[in-house]
């Protein structure tokens, strides 16, 4: 019976559209995947990227080994902002806009709350990462 079935897959091949993304060169943590860093195989596996779009301009979370499948869950948005780096703390309020020079304590790409260094004040607040890097706070902080 386990030769039917060995000869049956041999036979029909994998399903239509079953490919899975793979790393093609190891993969340290924090880098930015790009077209070549990737490579496509025949095979499924559950979890796995299996389509490019889902893996490009991606960030590895933890190494990944070449040949290894690319999980989801391995991959997040690139990182804006680094800690130690300087930016710009900036607060809204209608008409009311006040700005800061701020030193950023955690990594954080687009989106994600962090937490900054007023400079003037040594203040610690927190703020959402904006596209350009800087840091929006809100009078709550």
């Amino acid at each position: 019976m386990r030769v039917l079935l060995l000869l049956t897959g041999l036979l029909l091949g994998a399903p239509a559209g079953a490919e899975t993304i793979v790393a093609s060169r190891t993969l340290p943590a924090r880098t930015v995947i790009t077209e070549s860093d990737i490579a496509i195989a025949a095979d499924t596996t559950p979890g796995a990227a299996t389509n490019i779009s889902e893996v490009i301009g991606k960030e590895a979370r933890a190494t990944i080994y070449s040949g290894h499948p690319l999980f989801l869950s391995a991959l997040a948005a690139p990182a804006l902002v680094e800690r130690n780096q300087l930016t710009t703390l900036i607060y809204e309020l209608g008409a009311l806009t006040i700005s800061a020079e701020g030193r950023v304590l955690e990594r954080g790409a687009v989106g994600d709350l962090v937490r900054v260094m007023n400079l003037s004040s040594r203040t610690i607040v927190q703020g959402a990462v904006q596209p350009d890097a800087s840091i929006s706070v809100s009078g709550s902080n």
